[in-house]
């Protein structure tokens, strides 16, 4: 994938409601106080401008989003002193009725200031017009509407530095995308009742910059709009390496509910054998509505694919991902498993999980085991499977 690719990938972030509403308020007070039929805020780029809000007393040809060449219109003459901002009469100046739009829109009368952002960049332009002639507008009303600007820019600096925060987001996800990243590293999964691996968990790991967790990655993709390509970058990934390891033996891979609704699993994973495939949703996986996530599942299910919860007992949500998806795997949180052989509330809780499990038909498995002596207290509960250090570390293949 090239960077073009990857950057038509990235759509614009687009303003709140709230955020847009700010100015628009603004907008629509100055253009009441003037009596105007139009207010609307210009921004320039480099060979033309786009109309960032416009708000309007009636129907006119002009809406947000809508983009005009630098010469045409008032903006440019207005911030290059070949127009004056104030015009209560276009028809009494030449070079304003020599202006296409003038008799097109028509415009009557014509206010404009510019915009500057606080490090004296030109933004763009503030500007209001009626239909028809206003010889009651003053010099005072174009000072107000530079105070009007002044609020303008403050609004549109804040939401500048957002855009600018999403596009920094995008571009380290898209960087660690081109450089087929994450690495994926897989983690043994035995079965207690004679200690062969029944299955790996797939893990990922990276190496951009800034360095930080995993899920703090996929976290900053899904904010950007990326989030289902790098799953599914790291899910394909993950199965390349189904075909090295003992075919007994299953694959469990993390992904997020909205990859499931999205329908693009079905895709990715229809290459690959589903009795050997597993699919986790974890406790911090936030599900929206149960029941477009169980249609979404059913088609993998039939096809043999199994759904694990993962850290069961780490909070409220994995117990309704639980109750809600009736999982064929119930992973036990670490924070349970830590220590359990010294703390009768660990005890006790995983044991409620595990009686669960029996009753239900999901299998468990126990995560984060360190020592022997939680190991020994894990089969005297009764789990099924376990993983962590103790048994073996996640490594490449």
């Amino acid at each position: 994938m090239t960077a073009n690719n990857l950057m038509d990938l990235v759509a614009l972030k687009p303003l709140s409601a709230t955020e847009a509403g700010c100015v628009d308020r603004v907008l629509r007070a100055m253009r009441i106080h003037l009596g105007m039929d139009v207010a609307f805020v210009s921004h320039f780029r480099r060979i033309d401008r786009v109309f960032t809000h416009v708000d309007s007393a009636s129907s006119v040809p002009l809406s947000p989003g809508d983009v005009l060449e630098m010469s045409a219109g008032y903006c440019r003459g207005v911030v290059s002193g070949e127009l004056p901002g104030l015009i209560r009469d276009t028809g009494q100046l030449p070079a304003a009725m020599a202006v296409p739009q003038t008799p097109g829109l028509p415009i009557g009368a014509h206010m404009s200031v510019p915009i500057h952002l606080s490090d004296g960049r030109l933004y763009g332009t503030f500007c209001c017009f009626s239909h028809a002639p206003d010889p009651g507008l003053t010099e005072r009303d174009l000072k107000m509407m530079r105070v009007f600007a002044e609020l303008i820019a403050e609004r549109l600096e804040s939401d500048l530095e957002m855009v600018r925060d999403h596009d920094d987001k995008a571009l380290r996800v898209l960087e660690v995308m081109q450089e087929q990243q994450p690495r994926v590293v897989y983690q043994p999964i035995y079965d207690l009742s004679n200690m062969r691996i029944a299955g790996w968990e797939c893990l990922s790991r990276f190496s951009g910059k800034p360095v930080r967790p995993p899920d703090v990655w996929f976290k900053e993709a899904a904010e950007v709009g990326l989030g289902k390509e790098l799953e599914c970058l790291a899910i394909g990934m993950a199965l390349a390496g189904l075909a090295r390891l003992a075919p007994d033996t299953y694959l469990s891979i993390n992904c997020s509910p909205e990859l499931v609704l999205s329908g693009e699993l079905l895709g990715v994973l229809q290459d690959y054998p589903a009795e050997r495939l597993v699919l986790e949703l974890t406790e911090h996986a936030v599900v929206q509505d149960y029941a477009s996530l169980q249609v979404a599942l059913q088609p993998l299910r039939v096809r043999g694919v199994r759904v694990a919860i993962d850290d069961a007992g780490a909070g409220y949500a994995s117990m309704r991902h639980i109750l809600q998806l009736r999982p064929d795997i119930i992973k036990l949180d670490m924070s349970l498993t830590r220590g359990i052989d010294q703390d009768f509330q660990r005890r006790a809780m995983a044991s409620a999980l595990i009686a669960f499990a029996r009753e239900t038909g999901s299998v468990i498995v126990a995560e984060g085991v360190e020592t022997e002596a939680e190991l020994a207290q894990l089969k005297r509960l009764g789990a099924a499977n376990a993983q962590g250090f103790l048994l073996g570390r996640p490594e490449p293949l």
